[in-house]
């Protein structure tokens, strides 16, 4: 099985170019994803959460993820705390879907924080997906994200330089989804090949 990291800024393009790989075989797992699913009221990280954070962060009952959001991307202390929660539980979340895949199978684990995590991951072949910031900027104001959560949020992420230093394909997310395509088709060749020369 060849297991492989697919990061990128917020804002970068992982969600299209993680589906382009789905269509071409690919088995995509996405953290954000198991982020949510750690996170789940009934959850030993819903409990861990609800005792490091307390009441304030429920609403109705229920994890109030936004509240959540804008507390760690105010207190860089407060996100250590809660990725020192979430990242353990989104690992092993990880490691049991893939002991029930095909052994032959090509994973994409589409991961926001790779950079950040230090080192805790490991991967076959990582692949960032790099794009200007103003660019990013504009993609997420469509998504209706305001300008001032828009910047803290990139700010408290790894620059693209810093992704590129540890990754083996780079994909330049600029122009048409076409251009962004031929680049995704040609890594996945080269993703079979390695998961060829593996078995």
């Amino acid at each position: 099985m060849l297991i492989v990291a697919l990061t990128g800024g917020i804002g970068s393009g992982k969600t299209t170019v993680g589906d382009i790989f789905s269509e071409l075989g690919a088995v995509v797992i996405d953290s954000d994803q198991l982020a949510r699913a750690v996170l789940e009221r009934g959850t030993k990280g819903f409990d861990l959460v609800l005792a490091k954070f307390g009441d304030a962060i429920l609403r109705n009952g229920e994890l109030d993820r936004s509240l959540l959001a804008t507390l760690v991307f105010n207190d860089s202390q407060k996100r250590s705390e809660l990725e020192s929660i979430t990242h353990p539980l989104i690992r092993q979340s990880f490691a049991e879907i893939i002991s029930n895949l095909p052994r032959e199978s090509i994973v994409i684990n589409q991961i926001p924080l790779l950079f950040e995590s230090k080192g805790a991951y490991k991967f076959d072949h990582i692949i960032t997906i790099s794009a200007p910031e103003k660019l990013r900027i504009e993609r997420l104001k469509n998504r209706g994200l305001g300008f001032s959560d828009i910047k803290k949020r990139i700010e408290a992420q790894a620059t693209d330089l810093e992704r590129e230093s540890i990754s083996n394909s780079i994909i330049r997310n600029d122009k048409d989804e076409s251009h962004l395509r031929d680049q995704v088709e040609s890594i996945w060749l080269e993703l079979e090949n390695l998961n060829r020369l593996k078995k």
